[in-house]
């Protein structure tokens, strides 16, 4: 699902994208390791959805891109920016409710080691997301986030300023994204994963309604307190993304638009390709 949209728009999307069904069945078989009898169907059901997506999504994203140029070339608010995310979220949901039947169908086809494989490699990632997270000190910390927000940044802009660099700093460390509360998060998703599907096994009368339920829980954790944090976050990022644009000069707008705009030819153009 996310690489249906994230990979749309990296500057390889049509070779990425085009990719996407090779690369998520081998994201999952990493994680999950699939039998070989388990493989043909998982491959057809991840065909049959990014099928579904180029046919049906990328139009979507095609006519949000193209109003995205005429953002880009003024001011926005703090509001809007959280407005064009809400409609992207959106489009994330509906992806998502198109994989609970496939997903629930594979979910009760995994054995003891399967799952056993699924928590070894979350293991993995919690270790890694504690190394780049929880372990350095908060300066360096900042200092690696700043590196990844520049960089993504001037992949749209061009080239920032040593004030707009200043200014990525300063909106970062007045963040309210907390690692450890995240890291938490993470570990609860992951083991409410592996419930989910311990218990649609022993029930597979509610198999999809217990897939559609985890990711619900997903969008909105049943953990005390984590919405509104999450909100926080969500705001943060609308009001760091819109005091950066709004700094930036005519020639960075200009090569905002053209970013854009050649996003918008690629998304046609898949779109386009049955």
């Amino acid at each position: 699902m996310l690489l249906a949209m994230g990979l749309a728009a990296c500057s390889s999307a049509r070779l990425a994208y085009n990719q996407a069904p090779n690369l998520t069945y081998w994201w999952l078989d990493g994680h999950i390791d699939f039998t070989s009898d388990q493989t043909p169907e998982v491959r057809s059901k991840i065909d049959e959805f990014f099928q579904w997506h180029r046919s049906s999504e990328l139009p979507e994203y095609s006519r949000r891109l193209q109003s995205w140029q005429d953002m880009a070339l003024r001011d926005i608010t703090p509001a809007e920016a959280c407005t064009e995310f809400t409609a992207i979220r959106q489009r994330i949901d509906a992806a998502a409710e198109r994989m609970v039947a496939p997903m629930a169908r594979v979910a009760l086809q995994l054995d003891a080691s399967q799952l056993e494989n699924l928590e070894r490699r979350q293991a993995k990632s919690n270790e890694a997301f504690a190394k780049d997270h929880l372990q350095p000190t908060r300066k360096k910390e900042l200092d690696e986030r700043l590196e990844k927000a520049v960089e993504r940044s001037e992949r749209f802009y061009g080239p920032l300023t040593n004030a707009q660099r200043e200014l990525l700093r300063e909106q970062l460390s007045r963040s309210p994204w907390d690692p450890e509360r995240t890291h938490t998060e993470r570990q609860r998703r992951q083991a409410d994963l592996l419930k989910t599907v311990r218990d649609l096994q022993a029930n597979p009368a509610i198999a999809e309604q217990a897939v559609r339920e985890h990711v619900a829980r997903i969008s909105r954790s049943p953990t005390p307190g984590y919405p509104d944090y999450s909100a926080r976050l969500v705001q943060h990022g609308c009001t760091q993304f819109a005091t950066l644009h709004n700094s930036t000069t005519p020639e960075q707008r200009a090569n905002a638009v053209n970013a854009l705009k050649g996003y918008a030819d690629d998304v046609v153009s898949l779109a386009s390709r049955r």
